[in-house]
């Protein structure tokens, strides 16, 4: 399944890329399309599916609870609510679409986009969607929105993950010694039993989901170095994208989270590195022995009406049904 789901979502990743560069805009500018609206070159895809797939009334259905739930789809594309959240969780988006709504897998994959985690978070508060499955806020975005007003649920376990080229002899980390090469203290692979070459460090725009994760769980009170904008990329793919184009030199080193990096856009030449002596795997985050750790949520608006879409979609992904298409989708459940 994993596998699967590498393929699919590191070409959707590349095509997100090259449109952005084609379109000469960052992805903050770039229009997002979640699940629930249609344009005029999805509306015919959507019919299509509605007709062949999805229950065709548009009615809530009367569900006391989904403890027992036997499978049967209680959504329509016609009422499904509008998604939106992070790019790491589109796989899962489109897993939940598929089982809530009774879509084939490979129709809800083309329908399930996101707008990432800053500006889904600002849309559900402007009400411009309906729920979220996002990581973690940064600090501005929490700063600019009322998230008292918002219902938020921990549903998964992710883990902020450091990637650096397979030539190069360190392929691991403690945790002061990213700290000091952020802050500036430490500036060459020698330092820490590599070759003569100065570090390469990527960074992340501040409201993007990766860097508020960095700032939260690495440098906390410490001030980060200031990094040259062309090692500041806007998307977790083009970081990735660009720690590869060290792979000659190995002297880059990165960040993202794990299940993007690992799962949907693994890239050849580079490799995960071991924190505090722990490698980052689906059971060192499970057991939590991995030491940067972090959850990611479902949300909806706290004054969502009883019964709505919304609301019953939320309650599904928080069912054991729902946690089991968190599992399906290869993600570590809360």
């Amino acid at each position: 399944m994993k596998q699967r789901i590498s393929l699919l979502w590191r070409g959707a990743a590349c095509l997100c890329g090259v449109l952005l560069l084609l379109a000469g805009c960052s992805p903050a500018e770039a229009p997002s399309q979640p699940v629930g609206e249609t344009n005029s070159s999805t509306t015919e895809s959507s019919q299509s599916v509605q007709s062949s797939q999805a229950p065709q009334s548009a009615s809530k259905p009367e569900i006391q609870s989904f403890e027992d739930w036997d499978g049967t789809p209680f959504l329509t594309l016609d009422n499904y609510p509008k998604m939106d959240g992070s790019t790491a969780n589109l796989p899962l988006m489109a897993q939940v679409l598929h089982k809530a709504a009774g879509v084939s897998m490979e129709d809800a994959e083309i329908l399930t986009s996101c707008s990432t985690t800053p500006l889904a978070w600002e849309a559900l508060a402007r009400g411009d969607v309906d729920i979220l499955l996002v990581y973690e806020a940064a600090e501005s975005t929490k700063s600019a929105i009322d998230m008292d007003r918002l219902e938020i649920t921990p549903v998964g376990r992710d883990a902020l993950v450091f990637i650096n080229n397979e030539g190069n002899p360190v392929d691991g980390l403690t945790g002061q010694q990213i700290v000091d090469i952020y802050s500036g203290k430490i500036t060459n692979w020698k330092e820490l039993g590599g070759s003569d070459q100065e570090i390469v460090a990527y960074q992340r725009d501040e409201t993007s989901g990766s860097q508020s994760l960095f700032a939260k769980l690495v440098m906390k009170d410490t001030p980060l170095a200031e990094a040259p904008t062309e090692l500041k990329p806007a998307g977790m793919g083009m970081l990735i994208d660009g720690l590869a184009s060290y792979r000659n030199e190995g002297n880059a080193l990165g960040y993202s989270v794990f299940y993007y990096a690992s799962y949907m856009y693994s890239q050849p030449g580079l490799r995960l590195m071991s924190v505090d002596g722990v490698f980052p795997s689906d059971q060192t985050i499970a057991d939590g022995s991995y030491p940067y750790l972090n959850d990611f949520f479902v949300v909806i608006r706290a004054d969502e009406p009883e019964g709505s879409p919304a609301r019953l979609l939320r309650d599904w992904i928080l069912s054991p049904s729902g946690k089991q298409t968190i599992i399906d989708a290869g993600y570590i459940p809360v």
